[in-house]
């Protein structure tokens, strides 16, 4: 559409990056010469569906076979303020790429799959490098989520053997700073991409000799992590962020504007990684899946591989169910002290190894 107009037109950023990678590719961002009202006049002649969805910033989506791509005008920052920035529209592809983040994300292909590397960026990209695009310290200052994300791109695309970037180190200790100035949802946001990494543990731990990870996680430390990261290899259990935030030793789990469920799901592994529940009993009340996970925090915070009859008891608690049910207590019982006589009963049952019987728990 933007082409037969005769303007320039490239996927940016993150679907290049991937594509490149070998990784998937989530969605795919279009940069153009075009202006936004060009952008939306020209959908509507071409029979797509314009959506104004950042018109003020030059961004449109247009939706194409049920697929949005956002359509962004090539933009220079007029000013910045740490959050957001003032930007002018621009015909030139190198001062749109010079506003972006790093080196690897400033990569431009066109629709024959032609890459357009304005900023050297490629050399980076082939040697897993994450790079501030020019002054470290001027791009965090234009938004300091870029510290964040920094750690983020560094789990995902970095390379843990070639260490990182000492002019991004240098940028970031300089700047912590501007942390403070952060919305929790976007503090939230990060950290949980970060920690959906294969392999989080080394970016973290410099975060953490960096201070980063003190003044976004106050009293969290990365000690557990490549236990636990070891370890969920090694009983093949996926990246869990909630899992993994749980072994940093953070415990405020609301201050980082999670979602509920996700809340909930950090709290029940704080109380259960300490407490001396059993893992039959885990998997009785909160499933296999509860238990193999908090198996795997208890080890690494101990320094110590999984129980090896860890699986039997999993299928112990899985599979019990409680053999007397309120109606069997009444109406001996009723109220309030019902629910406690059940759930006395209860305990013994579980004390059992869950093998005592109907006729033994009504006794």
């Amino acid at each position: 559409m933007l082409e037969q107009a005769g303007h320039a037109a490239y996927a940016v950023g993150g679907c290049v990056r991937n594509a490149l990678f070998g990784a998937p590719v989530a969605d795919v961002d279009i940069a153009t010469d075009a202006r936004p009202d060009t952008v939306v006049a020209l959908a509507v002649a071409a029979g797509l569906k314009p959506v104004p969805t950042g018109i003020d910033h030059g961004t449109v989506t247009v939706v194409a076979e049920g697929i949005g791509h956002e359509v962004t005008t090539f933009r220079a920052d007029v000013e910045t303020d740490g959050r957001r920035a003032v930007v002018r529209y621009s015909d030139d592809i190198a001062e749109d790429a010079a506003r972006r983040d790093f080196t690897m994300n400033a990569l431009y292909a066109d629709a024959r799959g032609e890459v357009l590397d304005p900023l050297n960026g490629l050399p980076d990209l082939e040697a897993r490098r994450v790079r501030f695009i020019r002054d470290a310290g001027e791009r965090i200052r234009e938004d300091y989520l870029r510290i964040l994300r920094f750690f983020r791109f560094h789990a995902w695309y970095g390379d843990p053997d070639a260490g990182v970037d000492e002019e991004a180190l240098a940028g970031i200790a300089t700047n912590l700073d501007g942390l403070a100035a952060l919305s929790a949802e976007r503090v939230g946001h990060e950290i949980t991409r970060l920690l959906s990494a294969s392999d989080p543990a080394p970016s973290v731990a410099v975060m953490e000799q960096v201070g980063v990870l003190a003044r976004v996680l106050p009293g969290a430390t990365s000690r557990m992590l490549a236990p636990l990261v070891a370890l969920e290899k090694s009983a093949a259990l996926p990246p869990d962020p909630m899992r993994r935030l749980a072994v940093l030793g953070y415990f405020d789990a609301r201050s980082l504007r999670l979602s509920k469920a996700r809340q909930r799901h950090l709290e029940a592994y704080q109380s259960l990684i300490s407490a001396g529940t059993g893992y039959a009993e885990i998997a009785y009340r909160h499933g296999e899946a509860m238990a193999r996970d908090v198996a795997a925090l208890r080890s690494a915070s101990l320094g110590q591989p999984m129980p090896e009859d860890l699986e039997a008891q999993i299928a112990t608690g899985a599979g019990a169910t409680l053999p007397i049910r309120p109606r069997d207590l009444m109406p001996e019982f009723e109220g309030p002290a019902l629910g406690d006589e059940l759930r006395a009963r209860e305990r013994r049952w579980i004390e059992s190894g869950f093998t005592l019987t109907k006729a033994d728990l009504l006794k």
